[in-house]
Order: structure tokens, then C-alpha cells, then sequence
């Protein structure tokens, strides 16, 4: 046996310019089919780290899938908001252990601002028990202070003691809230979460830029209220967007779902952040499976490459073939042979592709983590990649069977004949 495997590796060695670019085409086969298992899986992971601790998501009544979009991933509008008395009554709840306020609308320079109290700060977590920390600055306690996530920051070459205006609504830069101005007093650690690309501010600092609106639109020249005029005292929260809500026993969570839900004083939904996230993956899990399929096909087209590259080399290799066979070896051996040979082709390119999986994450985790927020986890193969692995591995052997079948074929007389 170890004489086969040391001939089959002389032979591939003696064409190592076929053998060479063949296993290049396995290795990059396979680098796409486990780089898109490493990408979903760090996809699936991100997203499902981006909040922990929290058991319902209440807001207006809607699309579960929004409501989860909106809140969490800050993508999408609400539909509608919900009165902050109602938000109070439910935060008082005996069975709630406490809740984050959000009031989101408002922009800056393509960042969302939301609208949260010091509950953000104290209990939000995400990648399971990791809580907000600051980088810079603390956390924005006055009416006309706001807080910038990593990215903000980043992005726009902002500082602390900066004054920046947020813009009304989502659409551009049309109108701006510049006669309030806020104050930077803190920026935010990075997360690799959604929270990095937001403005935290006060929700009295949302209502108090809307004081001199009516229906949307800003007051005429001259008829707007001075920031310095406004006092935290007298600003009234009426409405926020949205609130999440931590359940002082998990059981509790079910029952204040559907209490919520049935709310008689305003309609209402809940949902559960687990149950929206299945919803979420179903929906695009079309696109995961088309990139799966993809991969598929490039590695069976990389494995068709190392079929016809043995199976061509056949022609070349006829009197070698009968040469073994006239000092003694058996129609079996040749098969075994082939077999060998592709076996080791297809393990060298196997090897190779984790290689190049690995480096590309390397090398990939960083910048991607920082331009999308989405974490790449470096670690041991799944065992969904393996399967992978020992799938490719079985199928480098058995296309072998096709060559070695020709082989198996060529008579001795054929291979020492004169060929013109």
C-alpha cells in the first residue's frame, strides 16, 4: 500500500503543472462553499447576538418582522407610535423587571438618532451579556446632548463637546433641526452591532426639537421656540416609537405578550426577539440556499476539471499503464492507482481550501466587521463543514472510478502496440 500511494504521488509530481492547477481549482472550490457556511453562520450569529436579555419588542401594531427590523436593526419606519403614558403603565407592570424606550424618526447624515433614557445605558446587552460601555465621554443627561455610536463617530470625524443638528425624518438633509443643536458628550465602545451606527440622545431631547412643529412641518421663520427657552422641566414626552421589555421571570414573558397584544386602550403588539429572528432567516433564507447551490456547482465543476485532466492524461499515459502491467500488475492495482491519485489530488486541494478559508477570514474579519458590523467568527470548522469536507473528499474518489474504468480497459497488446 505504501508502495501505491509513494507511485501515485511520484506520478502527480512528474505532472505537476496539471496536478498543481487542478488542486488550485479544488482549493478555491472549496474555500467558497465553507466561506459561505463561515459567512452565514457569522451572519446568524450576528444578528442573533445583537440584543440579549430581552424578551419582548412592544410597538405599534404592525408586522412582527418590521417591528424587529426597525428596533433592533434600525432598517425600515414604524408605522406608528404609542403614547408614552401607555409606555409608563407598562413599564410599571409587576411583572416586568424593566424596559428601554425608543423614539426613533430622526436622522443625521444618513445615522438614525434614537431617543432612549438611561435604561439603555444600564441594561441593554448584546453577545449575550456584554452592556454599553464609552469609549469617550459619558452618556447625554441634558435635553440638548447626545451620545455617538463607534461608527458615528468614525465616520464623520466627530468628537466630544462637538455640536451637531439632526435632521427631521430619513430622507436627506432637507430639514434640519439647527436652531438645536446638540452637544457630543460621549462616544460609544464599539459593538460590531447596529448600535454602532446610531445617536443616542434623551427623550426629551426628541420632543423638545418638535416642540414648534405642527403635523410634520417645521414653524415659519421667526416663530421658533429658542433652545435656551426650553427647560427639561417643561418638555412632556407624549409618544415613543417602540420599548423592549426584560420579564422578571421567563415565564412572565408569554402572559405579557399576550396582555400587550389584547391591550384595550391602544393598539398594541409584542413580539418575542427569537421567534421574529426564525421569521427573518425563513425570509431570506432563499438567498442562502442560491449561494449554497452556487458553491455546489463551482465545486462540481472543479471536480469535472479533475476528472478530464486524469482522464486525458490516460492517452499519455497508455504505455505506462501497460508497462505496469507486463512486470506483474493486476487490472486492479491500475484501478487503484487512479483511484489513489485523485484521492490525493482532491485531500491537497482539500487542504488548501481550509487554508485559504482560514487566511481569507483572517483577513476579511476586521474590515468587514467594521464596514457592515457583521463578526466572522475565526474557530473549528462546523460540523456542517465538515460534512462538507468529508463529502468532497468521497466525491474526488468516486469520480476517479470513470478514468480508472478506461484504464481498467486498455489491454496489455493495446498499450505495447505501435501506435501511428
Amino acid at each position: 500500500m505504501k508502495t501505491l500511494w509513494s507511485l501515485a504521488a511520484q506520478s502527480l509530481w512528474s505532472r505537476r503543472l496539471t496536478s498543481g492547477l487542478t488542486v488550485l481549482s479544488i482549493a478555491l472550490s472549496v474555500t467558497l462553499l465553507l466561506g459561505i457556511e463561515s459567512v452565514r453562520t457569522g451572519a446568524r450569529d450576528s444578528f442573533s447576538n445583537t440584543i440579549s436579555g430581552v424578551d419582548l419588542i412592544a410597538g405599534a401594531r404592525g408586522g412582527s418582522l418590521q417591528l424587529l427590523l426597525y428596533t433592533v436593526f434600525r432598517l425600515g419606519s414604524a408605522t406608528n407610535n404609542i403614547s408614552y403614558e401607555t409606555y409608563e403603565r407598562w413599564s410599571n407592570h409587576p411583572a416586568v423587571a424593566w424596559t428601554i424606550p425608543y423614539s426613533l424618526g430622526d436622522s443625521h447624515r444618513g445615522f438614525r438618532v434614537v431617543g432612549t433614557n438611561g435604561n439603555f445605558y444600564k441594561h441593554f446587552r448584546y453577545r449575550r451579556d456584554r452592556g454599553i460601555e464609552f469609549a469617550e465621554g459619558r452618556a447625554p443627561t441634558g435635553m440638548f446632548e447626545t451620545a455617538l455610536g463607534a461608527e458615528v463617530a468614525r465616520s464623520l470625524g466627530y468628537t466630544t463637546g462637538q455640536k451637531i443638528a439632526i435632521t427631521h425624518g430619513l430622507a436627506g438633509d432637507l430639514l434640519q433641526h439647527d436652531d438645536k443643536p446638540f452637544t457630543v458628550t460621549g462616544i460609544l465602545a464599539r459593538t460590531a452591532t447596529p448600535v454602532d451606527r446610531s445617536l443616542y440622545v434623551t427623550l426629551e431631547g426628541i420632543s423638545a426639537v418638535h416642540v414648534d412643529w405642527e403635523s410634520g412641518a417645521p414653524p415659519m421663520p421667526g416663530d421658533e421656540v429658542p433652545a435656551e427657552q426650553l427647560e427639561r422641566e417643561g418638555v412632556k414626552v407624549e409618544q415613543i416609537t417602540a420599548f423592549l421589555v426584560s420579564a422578571k421571570r421567563r415565564i412572565d414573558a408569554l402572559r405579557l405578550q399576550r396582555d400587550i397584544n389584547t391591550d384595550a386602550n391602544e393598539p398594541m403588539m409584542a413580539v418575542i426577539p427569537g421567534v421574529a429572528l426564525a421569521e427573518m432567516w425563513r425570509t431570506i433564507g432563499y438567498g442562502e440556499t442560491a449561494l449554497a447551490v452556487t458553491a455546489v456547482f463551482v465545486l462540481i465543476a472543479g471536480l469535472l476539471g479533475m476528472i478530464v485532466a486524469l482522464y486525458t492524461s490516460l492517452e499519455e499515459r497508455r504505455r505506462e499503464m501497460a508497462v505496469l502491467r507486463a512486470i506483474g500488475a493486476r487490472p486492479s492495482s491500475i484501478i487503484l492507482l487512479l483511484v489513489a491519485e485523485s484521492a490525493l489530488l482532491t485531500f491537497a486541494g482539500v487542504v488548501a481550501g481550509l487554508g485559504l478559508t482560514y487566511a481569507a477570514l483572517f483577513l476579511a474579519q476586521a474590515p468587514v466587521e467594521q464596514a457592515v458590523g457583521l463578526t466572522l467568527t475565526i474557530g473549528a470548522p462546523s460540523q456542517l463543514a465538515w460534512i462538507y469536507v468529508a463529502a468532497i473528499l468521497a466525491a474526488g474518489i468516486l469520480v476517479a472510478l470513470l478514468p480508472a474504468w478506461k484504464a481498467y480497459r486498455n489491454t496489455l497488446a493495446d498499450g505495447l502496440s505501435a501506435r501511428l
